[in-house]
């Protein structure tokens, strides 16, 4: 007899996993920095154990078109495999009708005929809705994991007065989540989703798709009947139209609202079987399936979206390693100078904010680049614990213009007293009062 798939225990399997990993890779720390975080909170970024702040966010475009590059490779490799094997809304279907409403409450009879109404079992489907309701709720506060970090996620949720908008997503979030799976249903994969859209350009001969052997079963007529003299290998049991959770016929050929389930695959490969026949829907590229070729891996598209995602890679690294441990941000004052005469000198006052984005504590010193300013004020090391942002009043003095001008350019550079690496260097202006306005102040 003929081997039997079953790619349905496989995409559990997967689906475990996925969960498994996307539950706990909030949680994964080293150094208290997490393996992935973008806060909105903190304005901060964490990947791969490293903390970015809101400044050095342009490592955010190198993951972008790394993910968007990897995602046509795969679907030029594989076809819509990210669709049935990744996505959460195939996953959140998979609950919500093939375990909560067809294995539990029985609302339908058997998984494999999805074409079927529902049994007139009201309370149960309110019971099925409710039950996913409180899994949609877990599903959106691990999504705002990942916005949020999980400690402070539980304590603010304590305070829900001081967090509205974190409230008002897990309240609205949850709901959009069960209207889309209990209501929209693939309907959202056939209608609204993109993807499937874009798909057909990233397809190749060799890409990998479901397909059905007319040459071994014989063709489907367009009026969706099959005339038996029409057909060779297919009985025309259509046990692969019934288990289709988006209600297609793949015998058709290749549609947009195939999803890649595979499915199908069981259902045809189930009922060759019992004939001592391989399945006449496969997972296969066309080359493998009509010139009988193996199938190429590497080819020029998947090749060039290699090098494009080793380049991005690259760049990423390289973005990563020049990451400043500090940063400085200076502003003057709302008043230009002013005048003290017992010192005959003139001094401006400057707000700086100095963000330590190292994950050690550092004591800093400022440091004007003029032998005509000095720093008055701080006079004591400033101490910026690990991503800390601090403000402080920075007081310049000059107790002479030799250069006669009324706004001179001048460098601030702040420096770390215990790490000689860890500095910048900060443009301002220093104003000088008018010459007889000095000169007055003088005498």
């Amino acid at each position: 007899m003929k081997k039997i798939t079953n790619y349905f225990r496989t995409r559990i399997i997967a689906y475990t996993f996925i969960t498994i990993f996307v539950f706990i890779l909030p949680f994964i720390k080293i150094n208290g920095n997490h393996l992935f975080l973008l806060s909105f909170d903190k304005k901060m970024l964490h990947l791969f154990f490293i903390s970015f702040n809101t400044n050095e966010l342009y490592l955010m475009p190198f993951l972008l078109i790394m993910m968007f590059v990897f995602i046509f490779f795969i679907t030029n490799l594989l076809g819509r495999v990210w669709c049935a094997w990744g996505c959460p809304q195939t996953i959140f279907r998979v609950i919500f009708r093939d375990l909560i409403q067809t294995k539990i409450f029985k609302i339908y009879s058997t998984r494999e005929n999805k074409q079927s109404k529902p049994k007139d079992k009201k309370i149960s489907q309110i019971i099925s809705i409710v039950i996913f309701y409180f899994i949609s709720l877990v599903a959106a506060s691990n999504f705002m994991w990942y916005f949020v970090s999980p400690e402070d996620f539980f304590t603010y949720i304590q305070y829900p007065q001081e967090h509205k908008i974190l409230i008002g997503i897990l309240i609205i979030l949850p709901l959009f989540i069960t209207f889309d799976i209990v209501f929209l249903k693939e309907n959202f994969c056939v209608y609204i989703c993109p993807y499937a859209r874009i798909q057909s350009v990233m397809f190749d001969n060799d890409t990998k798709t479901i397909i059905y052997d007319e040459e071994r079963g014989g063709v489907i007529n367009k009026n969706d009947k099959a005339n038996q003299e029409d057909l060779k290998e297919c009985i025309n049991c259509k046990a692969c139209v019934r288990v289709c959770p988006t209600h297609i016929d793949i015998r058709k050929g290749m549609q947009l609202d195939c999803i890649n389930c595979l499915e199908c695959v069981d259902a045809c490969s189930s009922i060759q079987a019992t004939l001592n026949r391989p399945s006449l829907i496969d997972w296969v590229s066309t080359k493998e399936l009509k010139n009988k070729e193996k199938l190429s891996f590497f080819r020029l598209r998947t090749i060039t979206y290699i090098f494009i995602m080793c380049v991005m890679f690259v760049g990423f690294v390289y973005s990563a390693s020049t990451k400043e441990k500090m940063l400085l941000n200076i502003n003057r004052t709302s008043e230009l100078y002013y005048i003290n005469s017992k010192k005959q000198s003139i001094d401006n006052v400057y707000t700086i904010l100095i963000h330590n984005t190292d994950n050690k504590k550092h004591k800093f010193v400022l440091e004007v680049l003029d032998d005509e300013i000095s720093v008055v004020k701080p006079k004591k090391q400033i101490e910026v614990k690990p991503n800390q942002k601090l403000k402080k009043i920075v007081v310049l003095r000059s107790k002479e213009n030799k250069d006669n001008i009324r706004n001179k350019h001048i460098k601030i550079k702040a420096f770390a007293i215990d790490d000689s690496e860890i500095f910048t260097i900060t443009d301002t202006i220093f104003i000088y009062p008018k010459e007889n306005e000095w000169k007055e102040k003088k005498n």
